[in-house]
């Protein structure tokens, strides 16, 4: 079976793909909106889709358009499959909400170009919000974080599978550096020590809350 052409997955019907382009915690602008309304009306794209992971995809691409599609917009292809860390949501935070209490798009921002696409050991999706109101769900993302008056809350361990999980507290009162600084501890601990395809949830399970804390805390 030959590849898929470049960032594009197989549909249903085996003949047609989706493109997935890289948007950073679902930000978009004039030009980008140009160029995805031009291509789709180019190329015949039958359908435009919102994601829960605050993207846009393409559905329904011929295989020998596709690498034309990706050439007029300019985009490159976002982490939406595969052992990787998937998608970074955010809220507007203090940016635009009138209920945000820290500026959740900045630290989604910060997280986004640290680790998107980074192979993982299985998925892994962050949420982050800018208040506890949690629009972007921090307690049901592998790592998620949402803001308070004093700072950023930090959980790990969420989950809305099959079996969902309630993440579990990891830190309170954080700066944004202080987040970055706490996901990049537990990031290369959680590549280090999970088992092959072991979700966050489960190495939490597995190895205890308290051991995280005593290495991604210290």
């Amino acid at each position: 079976m030959a590849d898929n052409p470049k960032g594009a997955i197989l549909q249903r019907d085996n003949q047609t793909y989706a493109i997935v382009p890289k948007i950073t915690a679902g930000l978009l602008n004039a030009e980008i909106l140009r160029k995805l309304a031009d291509a789709v009306e180019k190329y015949q794209i039958p359908v435009v889709k919102l994601t829960a992971s605050q993207r846009i995809a393409l559905v329904g691409i011929k295989g020998e358009d596709v690498d034309k599609v990706w050439a007029d917009l300019g985009m490159e292809p976002a982490p939406a499959t595969g052992l990787c860390v998937r998608s970074v949501q955010a809220c507007p935070g203090t940016t635009f909400c009138k209920y945000g209490k820290q500026d959740s798009l900045a630290l989604a921002d910060k997280l986004d170009k640290l680790f998107s696409g980074m192979a993982m050991p299985n998925k892994l999706k962050m949420g982050i919000s800018g208040c506890p109101l949690n629009c972007c769900e921090a307690w049901m993302r592998d790592f998620g974080a949402f803001g308070k008056p004093n700072g950023f809350t930090v959980v790990i361990g969420g989950n809305s599978g099959s079996v969902p999980h309630i993440g579990q507290l990891l830190a309170e009162d954080l700066t944004i550096d202080e987040v970055v600084a706490v996901a990049t501890k537990l990031i290369n601990f959680y590549k280090e020590n999970a088992k092959n395809g072991e979700r966050m949830f489960k190495f939490v399970e597995r190895v205890g809350l308290e051991e995280i804390k005593k290495v991604v805390l210290a």
